[in-house]
């Protein structure tokens, strides 16, 4: 299954104004899992982040894109239907 996967942070303020445009990708039927980096630092040391927001397409494990930093909900759907 391909989905987003989807580091933040409680205290990050980028991931704050970004999370509601990541809710509206969810919404639109793109599945997004969204990941704490503080409470599951494995899965953040696995896909080497090291910046927040960061989102990564996955599929299979494998990695298809990923971005740091905020995009519009469209760039983000594009991304999705590129792969």
């Amino acid at each position: 299954m391909k989905q987003f996967l989807y580091f933040s942070a409680t205290w990050c303020v980028p991931c704050k104004s970004f999370s509601p445009i990541m809710d509206k990708v969810a919404m639109s039927g793109i599945p997004v899992q969204k990941i704490d980096v503080d409470m599951q630092k494995d899965l953040a040391k696995q896909f080497n982040v090291s910046g927040i927001p960061t989102v990564i397409l996955v599929q299979n494990g494998q990695v298809l894109n990923r971005f740091t930093g905020a995009k519009s909900e469209q760039e983000i759907k594009q991304i999705y239907g590129s792969y």
